[in-house]
């Protein structure tokens, strides 16, 4: 009977983690108080991420110290992180165990994942508007900025299901960073909107050889012309420049057409590792490394990374992975990522949002609401746009003097790099033409996946003598392709629901289905031993 009853409990104490990692934290949907109690203290936690950047670590260091200044009673302890994967495995981690952070720095693919909890991630839509504590509200003690004053596309970004899960902290896009000087020696001149077909014919042309195996156009033995960090990105624009499916907001599936056939057959007749012509003119970083260190070595023409990234890019960069010693001078020019449509250019909108996970204690919910309204302040928002090519998210700090005169100063000094502001006024002259991706519970897999398919076309024309014989992959290999994608991402057993990212949470997992088993029968077994010995007394009773 005692090991009966301790297998129960010991089911029981189980049970709870089983409903927690199938996402249900129980709480009650966060409220806004009528008054913030300042009376109390509260102790938040602020996941961040700064790619062990002290700079950006001093940057949030700072704006704890201001705030906390202002709001003495609000302790605020940061935990950074050096990427948003982390961030993401450990919020998945601890909302099993409620132990998520208060704040922390994300992605809104990553949202729809922590939202299939009941009121995990607070609905930020009363807390919008709210006349006391919303944004710019007449109770916050500091100059935060207004609903209106948050850029309308960077805001919308945010919205799952309808509704506001978080606020935009800094915005980014994507950018070519090219060696003039090599393009010009191809004979080319660098247009303003670069086209696919001008990439892959000047990134061909570059492979051309003397007689002892260097490049003509960079006199090396190492030349890769085009290398694109962000392959899912890569494949995300291309797609929606021809407008063709990717995915639906209800989380069903398109990528898998003709249009991606078509991409990827483009791909890899340019991605070829062989003697000839095309020695492998395309490559990713996944594959060969940093594009930026070969930009920088002159051992690359077009390099597309983010335009945060703009510090790393050129032979005058403030941060460098490679040796002083290898960096070879050239004039770096920026421009958006290549179109197929000159006219109606289009690329993705990316950069990390900042959401607040509910509490028991509204109040502390709350004051986690003020702390993150004070990153949207101009002091945080232009140090820490300084520190890569991010822009700022809020008109106020975008039409501030103070972000007018740094603009100004271009090249002047390392704190004013060219090709930095060149990147940042890349993304503020096409904010209207940025895109973002539907969001829902399995996008995250869906765009590692994108990011895949390219990966390993490129991959499989290096390695593969067929492929590599015959120039290009052909439809068998892509039907192949797409079977083997959709089952390592899961990709079929992604739910449709009926919107932005709260689809069904669909049946319990086995092992959850196993323990409940387990603990009916313990109480099967428990409820028959009671009752035979009710039976064997009574019958003692009787004799």
């Amino acid at each position: 009977m005692k090991r009966l009853i301790g297998l129960s409990l010991a089911i029981l104490m189980i049970l709870p983690l089983l409903s927690g990692c199938h996402g249900s934290s129980g709480r009650s949907a966060f409220q806004v108080p009528g008054e913030f109690d300042e009376t109390k203290t509260y102790e938040i936690t602020f996941w961040s991420k700064n790619d062990n950047n002290q700079t950006q670590r001093d940057i949030y260091k700072k704006a704890i110290a201001d705030f906390q200044a202002i709001y003495p009673n609000i302790k605020v302890t940061l935990k950074p992180y050096t990427d948003y994967g982390s961030i993401y495995n450990d919020v998945i981690t601890n909302i099993a165990t409620n132990t998520t952070p208060n704040v922390c720095i994300t992605y809104p693919d990553h949202i729809a994942t922590y939202m299939q909890g009941d009121n995990v991630v607070v609905n930020l839509d009363s807390m919008l508007s709210d006349p006391d504590y919303g944004l710019g509200g007449s109770k916050i003690k500091f100059d935060a900025p207004s609903k209106d004053e948050i850029v309308d596309k960077f805001l919308s970004e945010c919205y799952l299901d309808g509704s506001c899960y978080a606020l935009p902290f800094m915005r980014s896009t994507e950018a070519c960073y090219i060696n003039r000087q090599m393009v010009e020696k191809l004979g080319y001149e660098i247009p303003d909107v670069l086209t696919w077909d001008y990439i892959w014919e000047a990134s061909d042309r570059a492979m051309e050889k003397d007689s002892e195996g260097n490049y003509l156009v960079n006199g090396q033995k190492v030349l890769i012309p085009f290398i694109y960090k962000s392959t899912d990105n890569m494949m995300i624009s291309m797609l929606r420049q021809k407008d063709a499916g990717y995915s639906k907001s209800n989380g069903e599936i398109l990528i898998f057409n003709d249009t991606t056939r078509e991409i990827l057959l483009e791909i890899s007749k340019h991605a070829v590792k062989k003697e000839g012509d095309r020695n492998g003119a395309f490559s990713t970083f996944k594959i060969s490394s940093y594009p930026g260190n070969f930009l920088n070595a002159g051992q690359c023409i077009f390099a597309i990374d983010s335009t945060a990234g703009a510090t790393w890019m050129g032979s005058g960069a403030p941060n460098l992975d490679i040796h002083k010693s290898d960096v070879i001078e050239f004039d770096t020019v920026v421009r958006p990522i290549p179109q197929y449509d000159t006219a109606n250019p289009r690329m993705i909108s990316q950069g990390p949002s900042v959401c607040i996970f509910n509490k028991e204690d509204p109040q502390e919910v709350l004051a986690s609401w003020i702390f993150v309204q004070f990153l949207l302040t101009n002091d945080v928002q232009l140090s820490y746009s300084g520190t890569e090519g991010y822009i700022p998210v809020t008109t106020k700090a975008l039409d501030s003097e103070e972000f007018r005169d740094y603009l100004s100063k271009s090249g002047q000094d390392e704190d004013h790099y060219q090709v930095v502001i060149d990147a940042k006024r890349l993304l503020m002259d096409n904010i209207n033409n940025t895109f973002v991706t539907p969001v829902f519970n399995g996008s995250t897999s869906l765009r590692d996946a994108a990011g895949q398919l390219i990966e390993e076309v490129t991959k499989d024309m290096r390695r593969t003598k067929k492929y590599m014989a015959q120039g290009s992959v052909d439809d068998e290999y892509l039907t192949e392709l797409f079977s083997k994608i959709t089952a390592l991402y899961r990709l079929d057993q992604i739910e449709t629901g009926s919107g932005g990212g709260k689809a069904e949470l669909g049946p319990l997992p086995a092992a959850s289905v196993i323990l409940l088993s387990a603990l009916a029968a313990v109480w099967l077994g428990i409820g028959t031993y009671v009752s035979i010995q009710r039976i064997k007394e009574k019958k003692k009773s009787t004799d």
